[in-house]
């Protein structure tokens, strides 16, 4: 019986090929019987969870991941909530979860009971929310007086006038594709990106350069 539907639903498609939509109402039944079903999935509500949950799997206390959601609701709240949409703590630990993991979208996906590609807009998402922050925490030499700082140092080691401590480090990446992989392998071999930081006397990251390859040694 399928089989003959299948056949008769092709033949009156075919007899209509400038029709956006067969009008036939025979045929508009047959097109919800076979239409596949979404299924939703069940989503925990995450801070739901004592602390100690929530560190092991997000390095975030409950207190913590809430005024996330205050700082970063505004940018990723959905407008409406269509198709059951991720709530701003659901977002929130998603990103949360694959920062502190550094696992496959998939495996990400499958503890937080979700498909890759919305695990996938989710992180771009608070990602780029963090990145329209990043010049409010990260700020260098900040709002703070040269001379308060320099005298900080100055109580650590008695080195004078220093008012940042500067280093750069080789952050391991995937091979990139394209012409430019090459570009990316350091003298150890391995693909990576070179990140510069300056911490304050506090150890307090007030600059991060992040968008070059192996220019230094």
């Amino acid at each position: 019986m399928k089989a003959q539907n299948c056949v008769f639903l092709s033949a009156l498609t075919m007899a209509c090929p400038f029709l956006r939509d067969v009008v036939d109402e025979e045929a508009l039944v047959l097109r919800r019987a076979f239409r596949r079903e979404r299924v939703f999935r069940d989503r925990l509500d995450p801070l739901a969870f004592p602390d100690d949950h929530l560190y092991e799997r997000y390095r975030f206390s409950a207190d913590g991941i809430r005024y996330l959601c205050r700082l970063l609701g505004p940018r990723i709240k959905h407008c409406t909530a269509r198709s059951h949409a991720l709530s701003v703590e659901q977002m929130v630990c998603v990103a949360l979860r694959f920062f502190a993991s550094g696992a496959f979208l998939y495996s990400v996906g499958d503890a937080e009971q979700l498909n890759k590609a919305t695990i996938c807009r989710t992180i771009r998402s608070v990602c780029l929310a963090i990145k329209a922050l990043a010049d409010v925490f990260i700020s260098f030499p900040g709002h703070r007086r040269l001379c308060d700082m320099k005298e900080e140092f100055y109580r650590i080691a008695g080195f004078p006038n220093v008012i940042g401590a500067v280093d750069c480090t080789h952050i391991r990446i995937k091979a990139p594709s394209g012409a430019h992989e090459a570009d990316f392998v350091n003298r150890k071999s391995f693909h990576s990106i070179n990140v510069q930081m300056v911490c304050n006397a506090d150890c307090v990251i007030r600059t991060v350069v992040a968008k070059m390859a192996w220019l230094s040694p």
